[in-house]
């Protein structure tokens, strides 16, 4: 357990991010399918990348660290299984690896920890199965673990799928699109949430060389028989990760920059400094990175669905606003790493804040927050956000303060920048 103390001067700071998580992910894994050596730098070395890291090791791909780089041998998509994988709580790498297992010839199994085998895959298996793939839930319940049996061969074809779950099976399909014959098409039949991150795939699919067609969300495109092209690719700073920096600056009225983090940027997050600004804070963008600029708060209403990551932080932020936030269109975070509507809503009562939350809606009304002791329920979101809250409050203590490891491993070494600014 860590107790936060807070500032006792004004914050004025520069912040430097490591690697995008979901695109560390996402590159490491196109880059194994691809047709020669990849070169990635600035990858986040995390245990959830690592144990991406790690399973692709055991589907036979060759990864090995050249001056803070990783270089990955591309396969082609020529995969082998026959073992086992262990994926932790890693969401997206046991979804997006799911797909791709269907390339490797052979019985692959993934697992995960006790949390990962409650959340569930059935409409990926579903979709795998609509185009001939062997995969199943070995406990019958639409959740890992997972077998799946492998093939050098896979025709490919049409997936009717719905999008309300999570947007990973989307992102996994679309990844072993162009190794099939035909390619797949994505039917949606509900809207998907978390649209950012499927537009984080296909930009980089298509930065590989890959062809993807869609129209708005409904129905994707991805014809078969292409190829991954290797390449030399960089990662950018992770905007979920920045969030608790920025709002660091918007909760204390103080003022932090994130250097390398432009608004050109694929990465979904970014609309956190909208929220920011529609809150009463003060965004600056300039060639080093982007500038919050705190001052009094106020709630606002707003549709989170497309960013789930950032609810979290957003929540702490709106307990120092005055008025009522209320926050809709998220009730995909109670399948999170953890019930996150319910971890919210009980962390901020411990300090003091009036929350509701009930179907897809979270409300917070704003007040003055006093100190508690921060249950994480390991799960490395509510950790990050609720530390900043530290930064304003006497007494805030965060318990399993080092489950951060799970995206942002210098977390705590970052954050005590903020001291020293």
């Amino acid at each position: 357990m860590i107790e936060v103390q807070p500032l006792t001067k004004n914050l004025d700071t520069e912040i430097t991010i490591p690697g995008s998580k979901s695109y560390t992910h996402r590159i490491c894994i196109l880059s194994a399918l691809s047709d020669g050596v990849c070169r990635i730098s600035n990858a986040l070395k995390c245990e959830d990348t690592l144990l991406t890291i790690n399973a692709l090791k055991q589907l036979g791909v060759t990864l090995d660290e050249e001056d803070a780089d990783l270089v990955i041998q591309g396969t082609s998509g020529k995969l082998k299984g026959d073992g086992e994988m262990y994926l932790g709580n890693c969401g997206t790498g046991l979804r997006l690896l799911t797909a791709v297992a269907a390339l490797a010839e052979g019985r692959t199994v993934l697992r995960g920890d006790a949390r990962m085998h409650a959340r569930p895959i059935e409409e990926l298996i579903s979709g795998l199965q609509q185009i001939g793939i062997s995969v199943r839930s070995l406990f019958g319940n639409g959740c890992p673990p997972l077998e799946v049996i492998g093939k050098s061969t896979i025709s490919g074809g049409r997936v009717r799928l719905r999008g309300d779950v999570s947007s990973q099976f989307i992102s996994a399909l679309l990844i072993l699109a162009p190794l099939t014959q035909e390619g797949i098409t994505i039917e949606m039949t509900t809207p998907p949430v978390s649209r950012p991150y499927i537009d984080l795939t296909i930009d980089l699919m298509r930065k590989f060389g890959v062809t993807v067609v869609h129209n708005g969300y409904e129905l994707f495109q991805v014809p078969g028989e292409q190829t991954y092209r290797a390449g030399c690719y960089t990662v950018e700073p992770d905007v979920s990760n920045a969030s608790y920096f920025w709002a660091a600056a918007a909760i204390t009225g103080g003022k932090v920059t994130v250097k390398g983090i432009s608004r050109a940027s694929r990465q979904g997050d970014l609309e956190f400094l909208s929220l920011l600004e529609a809150m009463g804070a003060t965004v600056l963008d300039s060639y080093e990175g982007i500038t919050v600029i705190g001052s009094s708060l106020r709630g606002i209403e707003v549709d989170m669905g497309d960013t789930p990551d950032i609810v979290p932080t957003l929540a702490v932020v709106a307990a120092f606003a005055e008025g009522v936030t209320r926050i809709h269109n998220v009730a995909h975070l109670r399948l999170k790493e953890s019930d996150r509507l319910a971890a919210i809503a009980t962390e901020l009562s411990k300090m003091g804040i009036v929350t509701h939350h009930a179907d897809d809606t979270l409300v917070i009304i704003g007040g003055t927050p006093h100190g508690a002791e921060i249950e994480t329920y390991n799960d490395h979101r509510i950790a990050m956000a609720f530390s900043v809250a530290g930064l304003k409050v006497q007494g805030i203590r965060i318990r399993n303060h080092t489950c951060v490891g799970k995206s942002f491993p210098t977390y705590w070494a970052v954050f005590d920048r903020l001291y020293k600014s």
